[in-house]
């Protein structure tokens, strides 16, 4: 790919309104390296809603109104439904369009091939946003950790409890999208957010050998069933193990400004422990980074562990990358297709009953 940096604001259009749109767009707000330019969604309603912050931007119900507009546009937040991500992305980028598009990339390894070579045929950069990246507790848990603070680190535990009281509201029309992934086997909890998890993992000791996974399921409401429990167990290259607790607590009611997630990290090392005590929600009322060493225990207070600051913070580091060109695009393509694998492999190792899989072992097609 041959990438020109723009000298000028980005011409920005969203494609997709729904509700992670209000968290999307925080890195766009006040933000000179860009200029919104179009909205793009099949309902009437949500436009005009979000067109109040942009009276600038055009309104379209579909991308091929865009396209055909004759409108200039740089680059598009693709907020899209997972099943239609692979059709969606192709579309944008066959219209001369670099993409910023949100998790999971898409639900195989050969659809994700096939939105790279589009990528690679337009000439066109395709990143697959990775907000948890930008969690500020979670990077200054991976700075203490490369620091030596807890000396060699032994392993790492990642907890998520899932819960349905609390928290904003969905509307129903995504549940609908969720239903058609889970029906097409990739489950809210392991693949939808999981994607961050195992992000996390990737981000912070590097490629994973083998990976062992039992994922459970637990009724929700008659013919509906969520991922839980579920535990995955995994061996990085560099021999560091991790391991991820997936539990469900439906009637237990928790505080969030967002989804109503219990989250958690712990690295342990030779010397001590980093622990990140919560991120989407508001579960565990301590300092959302605690370290201990040495016998002391540190608190972090001050760090910004508002889980909505990490897509503000991805976005504008998306967009300014589209000014410099410079550095990781967290995630490239090409990185998120590991992640992928990496989901893939647990789901291929709980079909086997537990068996140990190599996310590069799985085929392509």
């Amino acid at each position: 790919m041959t990438f020109t940096p723009y000298d000028r604001p980005v011409r920005a259009a969203f494609v997709g309104l729904g509700r992670i749109y209000d968290l999307n767009v925080r890195g766009y707000r006040d933000n000179p390296d860009v200029e919104v330019v179009a909205l793009v969604d099949p309902s009437e309603e949500r436009l005009e809603e979000r067109q109040l912050e942009w009276p600038g931007a055009r309104t379209f119900t579909s991308t091929e109104e865009l396209a055909a507009s004759g409108l200039e546009v740089d680059a598009v937040e693709a907020l899209l439904p997972i099943p239609l991500h692979v059709d969606g992305v192709i579309e944008l980028l066959g219209n001369g369009w670099h993409v910023n598009l949100q998790k999971p990339m898409c639900n195989d390894v050969p659809d994700a091939q096939r939105m790279i070579d589009a990528a690679r045929a337009n000439d066109r950069v395709l990143r697959v946003m990775e907000n948890y990246l930008f969690y500020e507790p979670l990077r200054k848990l991976k700075a203490t950790v490369e620091s030596g603070d807890i000396g060699a680190v032994s392993g790492y535990h990642m907890k998520m409890v899932g819960s349905s009281r609390g928290g904003w509201d969905v509307p129903l029309s995504s549940y609908h999208w969720q239903l058609q992934q889970m029906q097409n086997g990739r489950g809210i909890l392991v693949f939808d957010d999981g994607w961050h998890k195992l992000a996390t993992a990737l981000w912070l000791f590097g490629p994973v050998r083998e990976v062992r996974a039992w994922i459970g399921g637990t009724e929700v409401v008659p013919g509906i069933s969520v991922d839980a429990p579920t535990t995955i167990v995994w061996e990085h290259d560099n021999g560091i193990r991790g391991v991820w607790d997936i539990t469900l607590a439906p009637d237990m009611y928790l505080r969030s400004d967002y989804y109503t997630n219990d989250e958690r990290w712990e690295v342990t090392g030779q010397r001590g422990y980093a622990r990140v005590n919560r991120c989407t929600g508001r579960g565990i009322q301590q300092p959302s980074l605690e370290v201990y060493a040495d016998g002391e225990m540190r608190a972090f207070h001050a760090l910004d562990d508002d889980w909505a600051s990490s897509f503000r913070d991805s976005g504008r580091h998306w967009l300014r990358w589209l000014h410099t060109g410079d550095g990781p695009l967290l995630w490239s393509a090409e990185q998120a297709v590991d992640v992928l694998r990496f989901a893939l492999a647990a789901y291929a190792s709980s079909e086997a009953g537990g068996t140990g899989i190599d996310p590069a072992s799985l085929p392509d097609a």
